[in-house]
């Protein structure tokens, strides 16, 4: 039987699902800085608030 040899394959997969992430957390991060995101978020953290004080 003729086997390919795999090793590092799961290294690699590891590799790449890390760079995904890694970039998938920097858009998060230019996402969250912008004004409008963190009004809506404020707004949002505000009513929650003020609906649990009621």
């Amino acid at each position: 039987m003729n086997l390919k040899n795999e090793s590092g394959a799961a290294t690699a997969e590891y590799a790449i699902a890390t760079m995904a992430a890694v970039g998938f957390a920097g858009l998060l991060v230019v996402i969250l800085r912008s004004d409008e995101v963190k009004g809506i978020l404020f707004d949002l953290v505000r009513s929650a608030l003020s609906l649990g004080g009621s």
